[in-house]
């Protein structure tokens, strides 16, 4: 239910007879999980652990649609995350929109979920694509430079550090303010979709330069097992330094039934970095195995090679993600789950969890402590219900 693309989120909407008139469906997941979470040094010398309560991307939904006849449906989406472990207020901070689904495809505007987001997401083994073995750990990070997204505003300036129990995921892994998205009928298997960031944020003349702007572009096939896309994000400052940034992704997946398998491979750059062109490769290699009829093995592993700085590469900035898990359904809707995870900095690298940080850049290591390869792994038990 979580991190799909556009296309399907609305499709589901869209297709369903039921919707003759103005309907609303009330959906959701309740994730929460116990964590015990350790950091150790770059000299393998423990500096801390601790325990906690996670909602794992627990949210809540409202969506419906109308049909206007001719063929024409008005659909609409309110989502809200929901920490219900420490509380906090309801928003729409998920993907929320409005839009017309036809023969010609869908259009919506709000706050949406891109197809490089959406593509990051589908090849995750984990139920949900949350919890500390999420492979936004290290995806589209840039060497842990491109995390956040952008502000109220609709200025991004780059970011690297994340507080506690936060997401620390990169910009590309984040949902687009302000944004209008356009998805394809779908042709034997094979959807489009394109996204546009407005330039909500454009500085008047006289003020310091901002202007930033993107787009997300994607094209999947999805025929029976197999699965496969390709996508690419562009976002523009036009700020006083002129940052560019951009990510290209493709991967896929294969479902035997029993197994399935998936591969990743992503490309981060940003042009005017400091002053630099910076590019960085991240891939990786996922599988299931379903042990019985209710339980399922998982496991992943992601590699960010080192930075190149102006096609020189920056020695040991990479990381590695090793995440194994057990997931056992009670019932359609109700799983335990356990989960194994580990980020293992280079001597020059600060990767965090990408969903429920651990705190690495943001005051978790004693005064004095580097950040530079920190090594990150924890266990997780949980609870994860739909409705």
């Amino acid at each position: 239910m979580q991190k799909k693309l556009i296309a399907l989120a609305v499709a589901g909407l869209a297709s369903t007879g039921a919707f003759a008139q103005a309907n609303v469906t009330v959906y959701g997941v309740a994730d929460a999980s116990f964590d015990v979470v350790k950091i150790a040094g770059d000299a393998n010398n423990e500096l801390g652990n601790t325990t906690r309560v996670s909602t794992n991307s627990s949210l809540i939904g409202f969506k419906g649609a109308e049909s206007l006849g001719n063929g024409l449906t008005a659909v609409f989406q309110f989502e809200s995350a929901v920490g219900f472990d420490n509380g906090g207020a309801l928003g729409t901070s998920r993907d929320s929109f409005v839009g017309l689904s036809g023969g010609f495809g869908t259009v919506v505007l709000g706050n949406l979920t891109g197809p490089t987001r959406a593509l990051g997401a589908a090849l995750d083994v984990n139920s949900g694509a949350t919890g500390i073995g999420a492979n936004t750990a290290l995806l589209g990070k840039l060497g842990n430079n491109l995390i956040g997204t952008t502000d109220a505003n609709g200025n991004y300036g780059g970011g690297s550090t994340c507080g506690r129990s936060t997401v620390c995921a990169s910009i590309f892994d984040t949902r687009w303010k302000n944004a209008i998205a356009y998805v394809s009928p779908t042709f034997a298997g094979l959807n489009a979709t394109f996204a546009y960031v407005a330039n909500e944020n454009k500085a008047l003349n006289g003020l310091t330069p901002a202007n930033t702007t993107g787009f997300d572009t994607g094209l999947k096939y999805a025929n029976g097992p197999i699965m496969a896309a390709v996508t690419y994000n562009a976002v523009y400052t036009n700020n006083a330094a002129d940052l560019k940034i951009s990510d290209f992704r493709v991967g896929g997946s294969y479902n035997f039934g029993a197994a399935s398998v998936r591969a990743l491979f992503d490309l981060a750059r940003a042009d005017n970095f400091g002053g630099n062109k910076v590019t960085q490769a991240v891939w990786g290699l996922g599988a299931t195995y379903n042990v019985t009829p209710a339980s399922k093995l998982v496991g992943q592993v992601y590699v960010a090679r080192d930075l190149k700085v102006n096609g020189s590469s920056a020695d040991d900035s990479g990381a590695k993600l090793f995440t194994f898990g057990v997931e056992h359904s009670l019932s359609k809707r109700t799983m335990l789950k356990a989960t194994y995870s580990m980020v293992n900095n280079d001597k020059l690298a600060s990767y965090d969890y990408g969903i429920n940080a651990a705190g690495v850049n943001a005051g978790a290591l004693p005064v004095g402590a580097s950040t530079l390869g920190a090594t990150v792994q924890g266990v997780s038990l949980g609870l994860r219900h739909t409705f």
